[in-house]
């Protein structure tokens, strides 16, 4: 495809670091691991490290010696991804010598068979998967057999090699992307927090919020659908361990994956043809808020708009929903630095309610919500009688994430699917935000080579999940994923 968004527009837009790594050469230039063994290793264990770092090595991967990869005190130094191999005691864990807790990946890895697999409910492999990254303060997990290795995430993804040790490619597809883009939760100090600034008693939000409940019921059966994992009732190896979880988790009371959106509507103008002999700045298009786009051959001037969107808040009961206490609005204002995030809270709530903490997802929300902006805007231009901006600019669109995958036989008509050729990596990273904004003009491309009406767009991310944004509302698209539920659901209705 020809579409462009580069870094540097990718900054301008979503204040996407410039140096983030979106490819996998990239990502594995950046790569630093360094072997940290446990006091005893079985044969099994030392062997398969042995050929991964082989096979990282090979891939141009600077693997670190134990004291290039530590200060004078000791700590491992900011970046540096911790390969953990073994069982270790409490005091020697990998966990006690990282600076801070968001600057490096600690992986464990196990002479065992993972406790879940694919065909694992998804609900069952969180809850397993969680426990055990919180049980062994462990970002990432290994397992690894006779005839297989099994990586396991936070997200809940499983992903199985049919070979006991790593092979090359499976090294530079699978892991380098999951040991490269860190989970990270945001930071409340980068948004403006407007509590109780949500007015929830308008007839507009009375609308939404209808939707937002019809769309939670069609969902509570589905097992698709990851609820909550509470921390509360995690296996800690002391009081100590589990501080440092809540610190992680910026004390969120537990995780809650996936999540509902609807993007409010947004005035967009037409795009405007660029050529090279008017290019613009990087000062002029920041003060213009105007971004250039490559679609089709063709160079076009984009205006940024503002954006809001209500979204379902971080850690609520997805399948249980009460609009009152579980919707907050969250937007960029454009300004002369670029988008400033904020985050409202529902009017009826005060301001010790715990619920303005953003969402893992928030760039990624955010992410499609400006996408489909900039798309309706090039459309608008392209075929002034397109009717996603239409839409868009009456109703806004609808932005469903759940940890799953979309038959192929279910999507809907004039949406278009991207993703699937990514490296592997969380919703909640600044690549995930890159893909989504990234992909939207790949969606648009491809309505525009199939001459077909654009309504949205299909973002598959590999080895973790789904998301679905346009047209459709949320219940609509809950109604179109969940057919038999929702087959049952209008018969209760009835």
């Amino acid at each position: 495809m020809s579409n462009t968004l580069t870094s540097s527009s990718l900054n301008q837009l979503l204040g996407i670091p410039l140096d983030t790594p979106l490819t996998l050469d990239e990502m594995c230039k950046r790569l630093k691991p360094v072997i940290y063994p446990a006091p005893v290793l079985s044969g099994r264990l030392d062997q398969f490290c042995g050929t991964l770092l082989a096979a990282m090595q090979s891939l141009g991967i600077t693997v670190l010696s134990g004291k290039e990869a530590t200060g004078n005190d000791g700590r491992f130094a900011p970046g540096t991804v911790i390969l953990a191999p073994g069982y270790f005691p409490d005091n020697l864990l990998a966990i006690n010598r990282v600076a801070t807790l968001y600057n490096n990946i600690i992986v464990g890895i196990y002479d065992e068979p993972a406790p879940v697999n694919t065909d694992s409910l998804p609900q069952k492999r969180l809850d397993a998967i969680v426990g055990r990254l919180a049980r062994d303060m462990v970002h990432i997990l290994i397992f690894i057999t006779d005839h297989t290795w099994t990586i396991c995430t936070m997200n809940g993804g499983v992903v199985t090699f049919n070979s006991p040790n790593p092979s090359r490619e499976a090294v530079r597809s699978t892991l380098v992307p999951k040991l490269t883009a860190q989970v990270v939760p945001p930071k409340s100090e980068d948004f403006a927090i407007q509590n109780g600034q949500l007015d929830t008693s308008s007839p507009e939000f009375d609308s939404i919020a209808k939707d937002f409940l019809q769309c939670s019921a069609l969902w509570s059966s589905s097992t698709s659908l990851l609820t909550h994992t509470s921390t509360e009732g995690l296996e800690y190896r002391s009081d100590f361990y589990k501080r440092i979880v809540a610190r992680y988790l910026d004390q969120r009371s537990g995780m809650s994956y996936g999540f509902f959106a609807r993007q409010l509507p947004v005035n967009v103008n037409p795009a405007h043809y660029s050529t090279h002999d008017c290019r613009m700045t990087a000062q002029e298009k920041q003060i213009k808020r105007l971004i250039e786009i490559r679609i089709h051959g063709n160079i076009f001037r984009v205006n940024v708009p503002d954006i809001s969107v209500i979204t379902t808040r971080s850690g609520c009961r997805k399948n249980n929903l009460d609009p009152i206490k579980d919707l907050v609005e969250i937007g960029l204002i454009q300004g002369p630095d670029g988008g400033k995030a904020y985050i409202k809270t529902p009017e009826k709530l005060s301001s010790t309610d715990d619920i303005s903490k953003p969402s893992f997802d928030t760039l990624t929300i955010l992410a499609h919500a400006l996408g489909n902006a900039l798309t309706a805007s090039i459309l608008m231009t392209l075929n002034p009688k397109a009717s996603f901006p239409q839409h868009l600019s009456r109703f806004g669109a609808s932005i469903t994430h759940w940890h799953d995958y979309l038959q192929i036989e279910l999507l809907p008509e004039g949406y278009f699917l991207h993703g699937k050729e990514n490296p592997p990596v969380s919703c909640s990273t600044p690549q995930s935000a890159a893909y989504s904004l990234r992909g939207k003009m790949e969606a648009l491309e491809q309505a525009l080579d199939n001459g077909t009406e654009y309504r949205g767009d299909v973002h598959v991310e590999p080895n973790h999940g789904t998301n679905i944004v346009g047209m459709l509302s949320l219940s609509e698209t809950a109604e179109l994923l969940n057919p038999t539920i929702a087959s049952a659901f209008m018969m209760e209705e009835r």
